[in-house]
């Protein structure tokens, strides 16, 4: 997601290694939540899920400053106050109850989501690799209809795949841009300031 481009050149200069470890860690909390799946309880869940939210806002947060005055910055800020909020809503209390905590991830899931698919449409013709930010937006809108779709019917466990798989897969989508962005800076020149 984070495809800092000069404004003539078209040349990308940014921090596609942010979005490799965005992508790496959703990967990470995705998994977590999969292999915690024989002892898992609601709390587990909430602390999961507020950790990796808070991680992956900071990390958007510092992508958008670090790249201020370039395209897509705004969106990518927006995207990492949501988590920053979701993550730190989720975390500040120990017991959220079930809904409550259904209803933030699937705020955060739809918005992120959105902005997401936002981003790639707006950036589509200066973002290498953006059918995988659109990918990436696509699988967490589908989380977000699933959460409401199935609210709490599967239980933890249920609750805790319907939030995995869909981190796995955007996590992936998110790793795979950011290598592309990496070697799209590694493959041209920076613009000289």
């Amino acid at each position: 997601m984070v495809y800092f481009l000069t404004n003539d050149s078209g040349t990308f200069r940014g921090r596609g290694w942010i979005v490799l470890l965005r992508g790496l860690v959703a990967v990470a909390f995705g998994v977590s939540g999969l292999l915690a799946r024989p002892r898992l309880t609601f709390t587990t869940v909430v602390l999961l899920f507020g950790i990796y939210a808070i991680v992956h806002g900071i990390l958007s947060v510092a992508a958008a400053i670090g790249g201020r005055g370039q395209r897509g910055c705004l969106l990518l800020g927006v995207e990492g106050a949501i988590g920053l909020w979701a993550g730190i809503m989720a975390l500040r209390t120990s017991q959220p109850g079930a809904m409550a905590f259904v209803f933030l991830v699937w705020l955060w899931a739809i918005s992120t989501g959105v902005l997401r698919i936002s981003e790639a449409i707006r950036l589509r013709r200066e973002l290498p690799g953006d059918v995988w930010l659109a990918l990436s937006g696509a699988a967490s809108v589908l989380l977000g209809l699933i959460l409401l779709w199935r609210r709490m019917s599967g239980g933890v466990i249920g609750l805790a795949l319907v939030i995995a798989i869909p981190a796995v897969v955007w996590g992936i989508c998110e790793t795979l841009l950011g290598w592309e962005l990496q070697s799209v800076r590694h493959d041209q020149p920076t613009a000289s300031r």
